[in-house]
């Protein structure tokens, strides 16, 4: 779904996520150490943003542990492996997760952010259920590790929205994301 067709009502999947300038959003072990903070980036503001935080497993189990990661948002999780009696504070979803966001964006409420996982960005972009890319391009090069978008995967037109570059080096930019259709 492109973000220029969607009506006001609709919730958008935005996946903001920090990457490598290399296109990396985890080193190889899928450690995120490299990510270090921006002061002048203001988290509390973006945060404030979204009511509801959509990850995949590997993702869950990465962050669950860090104090205060999920405040006061609602958490989905999209695995095959885990079942809702693992974790009681979360919303598990291993069958039917492309209705599931269709549901979740028609439904009331702030935007979805698609919170890390390449493989997850990957699925939900192919069946058009991403709106905005938004990668926090952190000054390193990681040399491997877990792609932004891991292959094989089409390609997908965006348009630039806005960015902001950062004292530190770091960049953030917004992309909307455009099908395929729209780029002929």
């Amino acid at each position: 779904m492109a973000s220029a067709k969607r009506s006001p009502a609709t919730r958008r999947v935005r996946y903001q996520v920090a990457c490598s300038l290399d296109g990396y959003i985890a080193g190889p072990s899928g450690e995120f150490d490299w990510i270090i903070p921006e002061p002048e980036f203001n988290f509390d503001e973006l945060y404030a943003q979204f009511d509801t935080l959509l990850m995949g497993r590997k993702t869950y189990e990465a962050v669950r542990s860090m104090p205060g990661v999920f405040g006061d948002k609602h958490v989905i999780v999209a695995s095959r492996t885990l079942r809702q009696t693992d974790p009681s504070d979360v919303e598990v979803v291993g069958e039917d997760l492309e209705q599931r966001i269709v549901d979740l964006k028609k439904s009331p409420g702030s935007d979805i952010w698609l919170f890390g996982g390449g493989e997850l960005f990957a699925q939900l972009l192919a069946w058009g259920l991403v709106d905005t890319v938004e990668p926090a391009i952190v000054p390193i090069l990681l040399g491997g590790g877990l792609p932004l978008l891991p292959a094989p995967a089409a390609q997908y037109p965006l348009t630039l929205e806005r960015h902001r570059a950062y004292s530190s080096g770091m960049i953030v930019l917004e992309y909307a994301v455009r099908s395929p259709a729209e780029a002929e």
